[in-house]
């Protein structure tokens, strides 16, 4: 079952550039299994109305070409729950990663 998250009133900014993610204990970019497109993680500060939280995503693809400090939004951003070897977490994946559109400036 996956499970997407609703994230339409989350703002998710980039903490750090987009990084290879590296097959474990290798030296080699790891790649999407049904695609065979190699995966990236983002580092985004997730914001809602009442606190936020950084969190790493996993997307697939050409390198994300976002960077520090911007908005960005996620296309079908899943949250995949994890267990091994006693330790358990939640990783996030998404298919798509873009620039936020730009706000309209508030009026004074």
């Amino acid at each position: 079952m996956r499970l997407l998250l609703d994230t339409t009133r989350v703002r998710f900014t980039v903490t750090r550039a987009p990084e290879p993610r590296m097959d474990f204990g290798k030296d080699v970019q790891k790649v999407d299994r049904d695609t065979g497109r190699p995966q990236w993680t983002v580092e985004v500060l997730a914001m809602d109305t009442e606190r936020g939280e950084v969190i790493r995503v996993t997307v697939a693809g050409d390198e994300p070409k976002v960077r520090q400090g911007q908005d960005v939004t996620f296309a079908d951003l899943e949250a995949i729950a994890w267990t091994n070897n006693g330790k358990s977490g939640v990783a996030y994946k998404a298919a798509q990663i873009a620039p936020a559109p730009a706000q309209p400036a508030k009026a004074a």
